[in-house]
């Protein structure tokens, strides 16, 4: 469709980056005043609430992406989540450890980018090191493990999602949908901070539709992408050292809008301030966390929102799975951390007072 525009000086790609930076800048506005975060839904003290408000954009961006199937504006038959090959072992264990790091550093990536716009220098060095080492394991001395791990399979056939199943894409969008719409409306959030998080999961779709066809070009094709945090954070990384050599793409422009849109967001609702740590052993705490989920992100074929609130939407049995395995590695972190002597991983050694944390 993109070559019907009649684009001279402006090719696809471009075009790309330009609806990743309004996207992101919506999506770090809407998830800055709604406090989006996977990890709150688990284990925050506002469970209930903040699940309700991750419910609510997830139904949004379920309803709004099969109905662009739908209506036969993209497809996910060679989406690198429908492989019919299940990398099983890769998905789980990374999901566990990206669960894990994200409870360490009290914030999932989407979260922590968000705060990191607000003023939040703890986000900021979290996001850093979350980069470096998934970079690593896509591309540098982690790779082998990568591919170690993603050799061990489980091959589905044509069962690679929801939609081939008994029932079709109707009905287990349509179930999952109102489960989770059921949920939110009974979580006991206020009507507008779910209309925000309905807003917030339509960027999903819009994505989708935007990259596979508004801006699909025959000549020169580009990737089929929504949001997520994985690969934006790693190209970003690579862009930022290496701008002459390489041109920014949509993981870029999203990384960057979700950054100044949350910016913008906290100035304007005057939730602004910096931030930073307060120990040496929170410092470690957090670094941990950000190289677990940096691994785990990359295993687990992406984080809360690309596995997650993107990648469920395409009804992918590898994007569920990978949800499901975060959620476990969070809940299992949680517990222990529960069950450990008191301020033994927020402060340092004989100190139990409670320290400031990233992302609350």
């Amino acid at each position: 469709m993109f070559e019907q525009f009649a684009f001279e000086d402006t090719t696809a790609r471009q075009a790309s980056v330009i609806l990743a930076l309004v996207l992101g800048a919506l999506f770090g506005g809407l998830a800055e005043r709604t406090k989006f975060c996977f990890r709150r839904a688990l284990v925050g003290e506002d469970r209930r609430a903040a699940a309700g408000i991750w419910l609510m954009a997830l139904a949004s961006a379920l309803i709004g992406t099969q109905a662009a199937v739908a209506q036969g504006w993209i497809s996910f038959d060679d989406h690198r989540f429908m492989t019919s090959d299940l990398a099983w072992l890769a998905i789980v264990l990374g999901g566990v450890l990206f669960g894990a790091g994200m409870v360490l550093t009290r914030g999932c990536v989407s979260r922590l980018t968000v705060l990191g716009g607000t003023g939040n220098l703890r986000a900021l060095s979290v996001l850093v090191v979350f980069a470096v080492v998934a970079h690593a394991t896509l591309k540098g001395v982690l790779a082998p493990l990568r591919t170690t791990l993603a050799a061990v399979t489980l091959p589905l056939g044509e069962s690679v999602s929801l939609a081939a199943l008994p029932g079709g894409a109707l009905v287990w969008t349509a179930a999952l949908a109102a489960v989770a719409l059921a949920f939110a409306l009974r979580s006991g959030n206020r009507v507008g901070p779910l209309v925000l998080a309905a807003l917030l999961g339509l960027l999903v779709p819009a994505a989708w539709v935007g990259t596979g066809f508004v801006l699909y070009d025959d000549f020169d094709p580009i990737t089929l992408e929504s949001l997520s945090f994985t690969a934006p954070a790693t190209e970003t990384l690579f862009w930022t050292v290496a701008s002459t050599a390489i041109e920014p793409g949509f993981g870029v422009g999203l990384f960057g809008g979700v950054l100044a849109g949350a910016l913008v967001a906290s100035l304007v609702f005057r939730s602004f301030r910096w931030q930073s740590f307060s120990s040496p052993r929170e410092t470690g705490r957090y670094m941990g966390g950000a190289a677990l989920m940096g691994l785990g992100g990359v295993l687990a074929g992406g984080c809360t929102v690309g596995a997650g609130l993107a990648g469920v939407p395409t009804l992918s049995l590898a994007a569920l799975l990978a949800l499901v395995a975060i959620a476990a590695g969070a809940l299992v972190t949680q517990l222990l951390l529960n069950a450990s002597r008191p301020g033994a991983f927020s402060s340092d050694a004989g100190t139990t007072r409670p320290q400031p944390q990233p992302a609350e």
